[in-house]
């Protein structure tokens, strides 16, 4: 944030009121109004501040909502990671405090951005958002049924043996089951719907390892490739590599930063079904198994690594993936060729 602008503006949301900082290119000071909340008021405000305006808000499951209200009033919005605003959590708190303290980190360029945007991705990611609370729903009952009945003593036996309050107990859990399997199976059917609409999620499925679910999740938590300059940041973000601690010229080993994990998980799962089939990344495996010398851990997660990169290739194109032609490009890049 290099630009310099003619006021900055840091609102802290919450369902009842909003506290609304905002300095200026001028003046040191911060003025701060703490009034209910309004979004038809604060886009007035907005509206009423003569020149270049710039505006914050924290990343919350209303940032969205606000990001698409607002981000016409103003020459720049911001959705920050609230985890790295340690300021906020020192001294006394309020929704004013926060709000002050959100504004200076403004100002200073120290607040990190969260990425948001417009379009039919947003309205997919929403979608994918609500696939996954049914899957987490429908484990936890899964979990439940099985925890159940090794507490009635009737693993692997006969369940008509059990007792008229312990079968109301199981009936219950089974029809949520199988409302559970019905959902899923709904939101399956929107997704192949969504794949033939739109072409970046039948070129993530042409990837080895990636399916239905895994090429609607990429695409939903990914929207704009471009964001992510290379594939070290993309592999960062996915939580597909570690960071490592220095200081003094010594090492402190290795901290896993803050990822999509559900990205993670789709990469990862895309490892496991694309060694278990005849690709190329069945064959990647087993050279780093059998040249390299690496673990199955550590091979598998390479290839995870891979599938990231030429998913966000591929993403970065508009292109489907071709293994032919890329395995050409790669060879004239070997040395010697």
């Amino acid at each position: 944030m290099n630009q310099v602008y003619d006021h900055y503006v840091a609102v802290d949301w919450s369902e009842r009121n909003m506290a609304i900082a905002r300095m200026t290119r001028k003046a040191p000071g911060v003025k701060v109004i703490d009034v209910p909340s309004d979004v038809g008021e604060l886009k007035l405000y907005l509206r009423n501040l003569a020149g270049s305006k710039i505006l914050v808000i924290e990343e919350t499951t209303t940032a969205q909502w606000l990001y698409t209200e607002l981000i016409g009033e103003v020459n720049r919005l911001v959705v920050c990671d609230p985890y790295r605003n340690r300021l906020l959590s020192e001294g006394p708190k309020n929704d004013s405090i926060d709000a002050e303290k959100l504004v200076k980190l403004l100002r200073s360029g120290m607040v990190k951005e969260v990425y948001h945007g417009q379009g039919a991705f947003v309205e997919l990611r929403r979608l994918v958002s609500g696939y996954e609370d049914v899957i987490r729903a429908g484990v936890r009952l899964q979990n439940q049924r099985s925890a159940f009945l090794r507490a009635c003593g009737r693993i692997g036996a006969s369940q008509e043996r059990l007792g008229e309050s312990e079968v109301f107990v199981l009936e219950g859990l089974e029809r949520r089951i199988c409302d559970y399997e019905a959902d899923k199976e709904a939101y399956k059917r929107k997704f192949a719907e969504l794949a033939r609409k739109h072409s970046e999620i039948r070129h993530q499925m042409g990837i080895p390892g990636i399916a239905l679910i895994g090429g609607v999740i990429v695409v939903s938590r990914v929207i704009a490739a471009k964001r992510f300059p290379n594939r070290g940041h993309y592999w960062s973000y996915c939580g597909l590599i570690k960071h490592e601690k220095m200081s003094g010229g010594r090492s402190y080993g290795k901290r896993q930063p803050r990822y999509c994990r559900a990205l993670k998980s789709a990469y990862k799962t895309a490892a496991f079904a694309a060694i278990k089939g005849n690709n190329e990344m069945r064959e990647h495996y087993d050279y780093l198994v059998q040249e390299k010398g690496l673990s199955d851990e550590h091979a598998r997660n390479a290839v995870a690594r891979r599938i990231a990169q030429i998913s966000l290739g591929v993403l970065k194109s508009g292109k489907e993936y071709r293994p032919l032609l890329r395995r050409k490009i790669e060879e004239k890049e070997q040395p010697g060729s």
